[in-house]
């Protein structure tokens, strides 16, 4: 029976042939493999270990028999070989292989085991400190490589000189690639694998390393035509040279006397071989020649060298063949999306260098190779998701580390170099240094899977967004953008939008829209002066106080539109309908209402002895009296936050008063370019007579409307005090209002209470704490006037003749004191001289202030025509001599009866 046979059925493990066929052949293989690891010509090699180690393990498995000195000599390639990549960031250890699969391991002390682990660390931090050293050779080999490659498009003239150098070229690419290719994926995963820590600049020369590797792929894609046409003839070339050393081992057969069967067999490989040769140099082609020439090279057809010649060749021919699959399986780097993590350290220090930029494109292509292994996985229902995830976070690692700290830095210098004269700029260029952003922009759009990302434009649209949102918060600092906008243009080629916003060329203070909508604050922290019609801030943290006048509210007006006019006294219609709610809750409190029901039947049982005049007596008292009710913790009693209350309704009607002062201010203006008011040309009927086009009749149709308008405007105004007297009286004059009624009664009190307070305001003007100091307050008169003619109360107020009440009481004490004083003179007592002296300036500066509150409430009453009674008035309406025009929110007021507990 036949060895391997029993009973019929062939038993491969007793081959004792085909085992030492088997052997023989791993053997050889790997003699031929193992001295191209770690070599610069090396290809491919390390991963034809694997698959020595693999027929290794298969062919123990099936024979159990062990070479210990092959196998030694498989298991020391870790000294030149610490891992192997497969893919992703999977690295293949021989030793971990051998212990997992086969027993073969037993042989190998635990020592030696032992030192394959430390070889590891060992290769890995000699490979850490050699690195910077690596790379830079690395590059200049590259850059070498690239520079030939670009300068070898032509020939020169030498057909197989240049098929030889072109040839060597596009190997010696490859081969860097490969090389480059393998400590890259080697050193990255060993990092992982060992938790072994990477310092920065590991990561960035790694990194460049991985530049250089899509370097070499874009040369060979940018001479694409120049390599694909030069590949025919090389392969032809290759071919030649292999057939020709077929030829002399044919000849050299055939020459043989001594002709057998077995040169028969020799002689038609090689016939085989020439005839695959003689074709396109496909794989299966390449396969075939090298089987038969492993039976044609038998009875010593070719020499050592020529054998050499011919597989050199036959590598080459391999190379060249499939150099576009081999350049892609070299520059694959799709093994950084394991890696991710290390992609921002690389983009900050791009940023902070600021040099060679375009390095980035680089990284893109290789981040871009990892799509391609996620559109074919199977373990996700929607390979899409996990791609967009992919894009989504490769975008924000360029937005977070490059884009946004480019759009912030450019913003920073813009600023600080429209702001030079200031001398804002401190920074020392000696310890800041000096770096030139302009390179980050020419940076050209990045494609990264469906999208475009412009560095250019996304700073562009950064400081569109920066110039006109700020400029929109504070339009007079326009000037201050428009450098910055002009500075990017000319430093860094940056084209902006125009904002296109009103730029606030005009003197304007606050703006009305501002106070319109901050109207509470406004009358609560500005003061109004009737005379000037201005406002003054109350108190400021700075040294000036702000002002608004009648200019700033028509350039306000100029800015924004009249129909903001309208739109502000609605807003002051909503404000007072609110104050006056509080209004008549203080009127309706028990205490209160008592105590001037009380006053007012006093008044009425007492005319006659009193002399038709309000005792200030009285009123004092009840000034004084009140405070017994409560004070708040700034020591305010009910009757200081009552005049307040009214002073804020007096403030707001003295901004509605502006308002209409600014809207005609505005419109003079504005009209003051046309020649006669009475006599309006109109321009449509003028074009339509020349018969011009349609477009010019057009645009003269809205001029006569603009003229028209602003003429409207000018001449006949806005009575918008009327409008709300109109929209209150009613429900002032209400029967279930009554409480109402004793307004006037309270106003004696009050005005006292003015006085104090306003006496106290002007003696801080002289103090170095401003605190709660003024010099006006007309929003108490204009309120009292308000509110008088509301209730329609002029001549019940008038008939108190407060006012001459306290001129007699100040006079009648100042008689008194001058009395005193010339006693005092007569006793030559100077402490009594000063003391009436003093209460002399007192009385008169009462006096002053009752004087000049008289004379405020009645200009203020004009405002409001208090020369009529509201029975007057309606007889009036009815007659239609009066008509209101304008436009006001129309509602019923609602003021509800609340008590005050």
């Amino acid at each position: 029976m036949e060895q391997g046979y029993d009973d019929g059925k062939a038993f491969v493990s007793k081959n004792s042939y085909f085992a030492e066929e088997f052997f023989l052949n791993i053997k050889n293989y790997f003699m031929l493999i193992e001295p191209k690891i770690g070599d610069n010509a090396e290809l491919n090699a390390r991963r034809r270990i694997v698959d020595i180690c693999a027929l290794y393990v298969l062919y123990y498995s099936l024979f159990r028999i062990v070479d210990k000195k092959f196998f030694k000599s498989l298991w020391d390639v870790y000294k030149k070989l610490p891992g192997i990549h497969l893919v992703g960031n999977v690295l293949w250890f021989p030793d971990q292989f051998f212990g997992k699969f086969s027993p073969m391991i037993s042989i190998i002390d635990r020592k030696s085991q032992e030192m394959v682990k430390s070889q590891r660390q060992l290769y890995l931090q000699q490979k850490s400190q050699s690195l910077p050293k690596d790379v830079q050779t690395l590059y200049l080999n590259v850059a070498s490589w690239m520079i030939k490659m670009d300068s070898n498009s032509e020939d020169n003239g030498k057909l197989l000189g240049d098929l030889n150098r072109k040839c060597k070229l596009f190997i010696h690419g490859l081969m860097l690639a490969w090389n480059i290719s393998h400590q890259v994926k080697t050193i990255t995963n060993l990092h992982v694998t060992l938790s072994k820590p990477m310092v920065k600049s590991s990561v960035l020369a790694l990194f460049k390393m991985v530049e250089m590797l899509k370097a070499i792929e874009a040369t060979f894609h940018r001479q694409t035509i120049f390599i694909c046409d030069s590949i025919i003839h090389i392969i032809q070339h290759l071919s030649y040279i292999a057939l020709t050393v077929i030829n002399q081992a044919k000849r050299k057969i055939i020459s043989d006397k001594k002709y057998s069967e077995r040169h028969l067999d020799v002689l038609s490989a090689l016939l085989l071989a020439e005839k695959c040769l003689n074709g396109p140099g496909t794989k299966e082609r390449r396969l075939i020649t090298n089987l038969v020439m492993s039976l044609g090279i038998q009875m010593k057809s070719l020499r050592d060298d020529e054998f050499n010649s011919f597989v050199t060749v036959m590598k080459n021919l391999d190379i060249i063949s499939d150099l576009w699959e081999k350049l892609k399986d070299a520059c694959d780097c799709s093994f950084l999306y394991w890696q991710r993590f290390l992609i921002p350290i690389y983009i900050t220090d791009l940023f902070d260098n600021a040099v060679d930029a375009h390095r980035i494109h680089y990284l893109i292509a290789a981040l871009r190779d990892s799509v391609g292994p996620m559109k074919v996985t199977r373990h996700l229902s929607s390979p899409q998701d996990m791609l967009n995830s992919y894009d989504k976070e490769i975008y924000n690692y360029l937005k977070e580390h490059l884009i946004d700290p480019l759009c912030r830095d450019i913003e920073t210098d813009l600023r600080l170099h429209s702001h030079s004269h200031l001398q804002l700029d401190d920074r020392n260029p000696f310890n800041v240094g000096l770096k030139n952003l302009s390179h980050l922009l020419t940076i050209k759009p990045i494609r990264f899977f469906d999208r475009y990302i412009n560095v250019k434009a996304h700073v562009e649209h950064y400081l569109d967004k920066i110039f006109y949102n700020l400029t929109t918060v504070a339009l007079h600092d326009w000037k201050t953008y428009d450098e910055m906008r002009s500075l990017a243009r000319q430093k860094y080629e940056l084209v902006t939008v125009e904002a296109h916003l009103p730029s606030q060329t005009l003197e304007q203070s606050l703006d009305v829209l501002e106070i319109m909508r901050n109207i509470h604050v406004f009358v609560s922290r500005y003061l109004y002066n009737l005379n000037n019609q201005i406002f003054v801030e109350r108190t400021s943290n700075n040294k000036h106080l702000n002002t608004i006048n009648i200019r700033h509210i028509a350039n306000s007006i100029r800015i924004h539109g009249i129909g903001i006019m309208n739109t502000t006294v609605n807003f002051t219609y909503q404000f007072l309908r609110k104050k006056f709610y509080i209004f008549s809750q203080f009127l309706y409190d028990e205490h209160i209402k008592s105590r001037l029901i009380k006053d007012q039947r006093y008044f009425r049982e007492n005319r006659t002895q009193i002399d038709q005049k309000y005792p200030f007596e009285r009123a004092e008292k009840f000034n004084k009296g009140i405070r017994k009710l409560g004070l708040t913790p700034e020591n305010e009693s009910y009757l200081d936050q009552f005049r307040a209350l009214i002073s804020q309704i007096g403030n707001a009607l003295g901004f509605v008063r502006m308002i209409r002062s600014g809207g005609l201010h505005c419109c003079s203006n504005a009209i003051r370019f046309i020649p006669d008011l009475d006599d309006i040309v109109s321009f449509e009927e003028l074009c339509k007579e020349e018969n011009l086009s349609n477009e010019c009749i057009n645009a003269a149709a809205k001029l006569d409307h603009v003229i028209g308008n602003l003429t409207k405007n000018f001449s006949e105004g806005t009575e918008y005090f009327r409008l709300l007297v109109d929209v209150f009286s009613a429900a002032f004059r209400d029967s279930k209002n009554m409480h109402l009624r004793n307004f006037y009664i309270i106003l004696p009190p009050l005005t006292l209470n003015y006085i104090e307070h306003s006496i106290a305001c002007k003696e801080r003007m002289n103090r170095k704490n401003k605190i709660g100091a003024s010099f006006t307050d007309d929003g108490f008169a204009m309120g009292v006037a308000y509110i008088l003619k509301l209730l329609d109360q002029y001549q019940d107020f008038d008939s108190l003749h407060w006012f001459q009440s306290v001129r007699d009481k100040y006079r009648k004490e100042m008689n008194d004191v001058i009395k005193e004083k010339k006693q005092a003179i007569g006793k030559d007592d100077e402490k009594l001289q000063q003391m009436a002296t003093l209460t002399v300036k007192r009385l008169e500066i009462c006096q002053q202030e009752f004087d000049l509150l008289n004379y405020s409430l009645s200009s203020a009453r004009i405002f409001f025509r208090a020369d009529l009674t509201a029975a007057e008035e309606k007889e009036q309406k009815s007659k239609g001599n009066n008509s209101t025009e304008g436009s006001c929110e129309s509602a019923s007021v609602d003021i509800t009866s609340y008590s005050i507990m």
